[in-house]
């Protein structure tokens, strides 16, 4: 998937080439000129994300739990209300794939010592869009919201725990979302490429059987935290 959307990236810059230069020129051709005046459109976007946990613990530990992170891949839709001239309702559903490798210490195993957590979310994020004016063929925006996440991946229903070499999470979670983009008017269509922190606001992390288990029982609680780099088209 990573290199089909390469691919579709590549696309995109051989044939808006021409296009960006327009948008960055001193006097451009304006495009689109009433396309923010509709009260409702669509689109959808493709990007990449990196997830991270934050860790609190109930004690002390000698040595943290490391996460290491790896790049996941974004794709979902977006629909947009407009509710005032420079604030938009945005409603922006996404399926999101993730991973994130564990270590821990004390262990001399490795099958022990590493987890890995392959995360698949639904991601059902509701968001305010505040724009600036816009300037030429440019619209420089920030935006900020809540989201529900749903993990398919979560393990949460399996009997199993660590002692059987199965790290589990539970399947919902809640966050707030808060980022920055551009909307570059192009001749055919808008683009907008962005930036956005994801926070996890409650625990996700089910425990293991054992109270004292050496890989759940010192953690007070576990949340989410990600960057997502996303490309829209509207």
């Amino acid at each position: 998937m990573k290199r089909l959307f390469y691919i579709l990236l590549l696309i995109f810059s051989l044939q808006s080439q021409s296009q960006t230069k327009g948008i960055f020129s001193r006097d451009p051709i304006i495009n689109l000129e009433n396309f923010d005046k509709q009260r409702v459109y669509w689109g959808y976007y493709l990007g990449f994300n990196t997830y991270d946990f934050k860790f609190d613990y109930i004690n002390t530990p000698n040595v943290d739990i490391l996460v290491k992170s790896n790049t996941g891949f974004n794709v979902g839709l977006v629909g947009d209300l407009r509710l005032h001239e420079y604030v938009n309702l945005r409603f922006e559903p996404g399926l999101y794939y993730s991973q994130r490798n564990l270590t821990y210490s004390g262990f001399t195993r490795q099958i022990d010592r590493e987890r890995e957590v392959r995360s698949t979310y639904i991601d059902f994020p509701l968001l305010l869009k505040f724009s600036s004016k816009r300037i030429g063929n440019i619209r420089p925006y920030l935006v900020g919201g809540v989201s529900a996440t749903l993990n398919l991946a979560s393990n949460s229903k399996s009997i199993d725990d660590n002692y059987q070499q199965r790290f589990r999470v539970k399947p919902w979670t809640q966050n707030y979302q808060i980022g920055f983009g551009i909307d570059l008017y192009l001749e055919y269509f808008k683009f907008s490429p962005s930036i956005r922190g994801v926070f996890g606001m409650n625990d996700e992390l089910i425990r293991d059987s054992n109270p004292a288990s050496p890989w759940t029982g010192n953690i007070g609680s576990m949340k989410s935290r990600g960057v997502f780099v996303n490309f829209t088209f509207h």
